[in-house]
């Protein structure tokens, strides 16, 4: 796309209002239109799970500046269903067609839903992934306990540390032996369960939940080890997927991996089912399935991420892709953080590719920790507790190791 046009972007969070901002800062002059399915502007959502549980921030203080001079037309409340793309077309959920000369995708992720037979009416069964999420969830915490959290990676255990910050009893239910572990891994979710259990949380781990209790209202669950556990809230911490279903029919090849997500190339324009790269379409954030050199010990995988960082790191070069603009891609090496039970979770890279874990420090007194995690012979990702200077060296290491795997442009 050269020269004046039109671009619309579709998804109103981060990725989204950064993909504006850097088409305004590489001089595209045209109609800015942006998409969003919440009633609100931009906003930051990590904080959602920590302090607007706890009320040290409203969700107001989560909303994202605007820059002076976006001059971009917002479709808020609206969700997107279709796409044309030999028409240029987006059609809205309110029978609006947009008209586009470019197209950002950056429809982000939504909170995977409960699988099992349906929740008793008014059960106070809630996911969190939006602002109103929070804001429901918050609500029902000031009511008061006990909370059971399905699903022991980095969003419940974060709740179950806002919960505990709040006195309420909570209860952690994971099919993994240990918290996180498919994130950092059984050495470092080892040192979290004693840390989560330390701090009052009932662990149940290597068990599921096969059914929620209650006729009128949620009294409990029942475990598949035969146990039952007292909630009178429940939060779905299940994992989430990419917003990526309203696309199934448009002709962009879909990332059937585990990671969901559009596939693209190392600039963010969204690939065909040819797998040829569309010069119109981009996408960028969670809904974005880019090569990555670090998974395969053979040739390079599309692999979502779904961090706050690749959403901001690779914003620029998507905007300049989507501009027929010169820009090397942004190798950006994924990084991902989590403040809970007092602890400063900081990583990089991705553990979960590690098949050895290098401990390098490890401080039980002074909650420290420093973790080196490889895949073979390579470093794959690191990651500190309450140590985060120590994350730069690494995050060098393995951005050396990335260049010297070649992947496509």
């Amino acid at each position: 796309m050269n020269g004046p046009g039109s671009v619309v972007v579709v998804g109103a969070g981060l990725a989204g209002l950064r993909a504006s901002t850097a088409l305004r800062e590489r001089g595209f002059t045209g109609g800015l239109t942006v998409v969003g399915d919440e009633p609100h502007g931009p906003y930051d959502r990590p904080g959602l799970s920590k302090d607007v549980l706890t009320g040290r921030r409203t969700a107001a203080d989560t909303d994202l500046p605007i820059p002076a001079g976006l001059d971009a037309r917002w479709r808020l409340g609206r969700r997107a269903v279709a796409l044309d793309r030999v028409g240029r077309r987006l059609l809205l959920d309110d029978g609006t067609v947009l008209g586009y000369d470019g197209l950002v995708i950056a429809t982000g992720a939504a909170a995977r839903p409960w699988p099992g037979p349906g929740a008793p009416p008014g059960s106070g069964v809630h996911t969190l992934r939006g602002r109103e999420d929070a804001l429901a969830l918050r609500r029902a915490l000031t009511k008061g306990g006990p909370l059971l959290v399905v699903g022991a990676g980095f969003l419940g255990s974060e709740v179950a540390s806002a919960a505990r910050a709040l006195e309420l009893p909570v209860t952690l239910v994971d099919a993994a032996r240990r918290p996180m572990e498919r994130a950092v891994g059984s050495v470092v979710g080892s040192v979290l369960a004693d840390v989560q259990k330390a701090a009052g949380v009932d662990l149940r781990l290597g068990t599921t939940v096969t059914g929620l209790l209650g006729r009128q209202a949620l009294e409990g669950a029942l475990l598949s080890d035969g146990t039952r556990v007292a909630a009178r809230t429940v939060l779905l911490a299940l994992g989430a997927r990419p917003n990526t279903e309203w696309l199934r029919d448009s002709g962009l090849r879909l990332n059937e991996g585990t990671s969901g997500g559009v596939s693209c190339d190392r600039r963010g324009r969204a690939l065909g089912a040819d797998g040829r790269p569309a010069p119109d379409t981009v996408v960028l954030g969670d809904a974005a399935a880019p090569p990555h050199p670090l998974p395969g010990d053979g040739s390079p995988a599309h692999l979502g991420i779904g961090h706050w960082s690749e959403a901001v790191d690779r914003a620029d070069s998507v905007a300049a892709a989507l501009l027929g603009q010169e820009c090397p891609a942004h190798e950006t090496v994924p990084s991902f953080w989590s403040d809970q039970f007092g602890l400063r979770i900081r990583s990089v890279g991705l553990p979960q590719l590690a098949d050895r874990t290098e401990v390098r420090e490890h401080d039980p007194v002074r909650s420290r920790m420093e973790v080196a995690y490889h895949r073979g012979p390579r470093i794959v990702g690191a990651l500190t507790v309450n140590r985060t200077s120590r994350l730069a060296a690494h995050r060098e290491r393995i951005k050396q190791e990335w260049h010297q795997r070649t992947i496509p442009v």
